[in-house]
């Protein structure tokens, strides 16, 4: 069995030598059969220097190359940065250019940090926002989110006389935005859009989220693998009630369609840019 090297494999360097269709033939000189499962060729042997034996389907030459295979752990990483300029792509593509896109990794300060550097970056002159929560495990940021995109513009400044775009508040977001979330998010990634979708900051786009709002202390025995979380503080919003088990409905319910998601067809991307739209026309 012989297998083709994929476009964006598993590797943090393959040279300009190689192209799309060449066909893996050896591993650290291994041949490559069909009776043989190739892939335990690549065990253990993440950022050590392997030798990879290519072949052309158009020629008969071989080519020898030198790469460090990369872990799940960092595959994972390029494919999520992979996924976000795919998303930023599309909703420049389907805004004109008009709508920002930030995804929150994750809610913790290094997430915090690199949103608010995007926002008041490359989306600083967009006209709208759309916060991306979706896979989202949670953390404890959604006062800073709800802080920071709440913003009301009560200051311009004009040198001279001429006004600029530039005012006050520089450090929140004063235009509008969405928040896109799904299935997909848990503790506080629920809490965002639920006090987003509560404070009426603007609307929440794709599926419910389930309620998971309450604060967990996670605790580390003498053994440290063993490792478990206390429900410790509850949430409470307009319901009056702990959010826990409080499904978040969306503004706008949108189905992701697994064949849809892997075709790169986000059809609550869309959505989202179509509901933002709307405040330009």
């Amino acid at each position: 069995m012989v297998t083709e090297i994929l476009q964006e494999g598993p590797f943090d360097k393959i040279t300009t030598s190689l192209k799309p269709g060449f066909i893996i033939e050896k591993i650290d000189g291994v041949e490559i059969t069909d009776d043989m499962d190739w892939t335990k060729l690549l065990n253990r042997k993440a950022g050590k220097n392997t030798l990879i034996t290519f072949s052309d389907p158009e020629t008969p030459a071989q080519l020898d190359e030198v790469v460090k295979p990369i872990s799940f752990g960092a595959e994972g990483g390029l494919m999520y940065r992979r996924w976000i300029s795919r998303m930023k792509s599309e909703v420049d593509r389907l805004s004109q250019g008009q709508i920002g896109y930030v995804h929150v990794q994750g809610m913790n300060d290094g997430s915090y940090r690199d949103v608010f550097d995007e926002v008041f970056g490359e989306n600083y002159e967009k006209k709208a926002l759309i916060v991306d929560t979706r896979f989202n495990g949670g953390g404890w940021l959604h006062d800073d989110l709800k802080t920071l995109l709440s913003g009301v513009r009560y200051l311009d400044f004009a040198p001279q006389g001429n006004r600029l775009k530039d005012g006050e508040p520089m450090g929140r977001w004063t235009k509008p935005s969405c928040v896109v979330m799904s299935e997909g998010n848990y503790s506080d990634a629920f809490i965002f859009p639920y006090v987003y979708k509560q404070a009426g900051i603007g609307k929440t786009v794709g599926k419910a989220v389930p309620g998971t709002g309450t604060a967990v202390w996670w605790e580390t025995q003498i053994d440290p693998t063993m490792v478990f979380g206390i429900p410790m503080i509850a949430t409470i919003g307009k319901e009056n009630r702990p959010t826990e088990n409080l499904q978040l409905e969306p503004d706008i319910e949108v189905d992701l369609k697994y064949a849809d998601f892997l075709n790169g067809n986000d059809t609550q991307l869309m959505e989202a840019v179509k509901e933002l739209l709307k405040n330009f026309r």
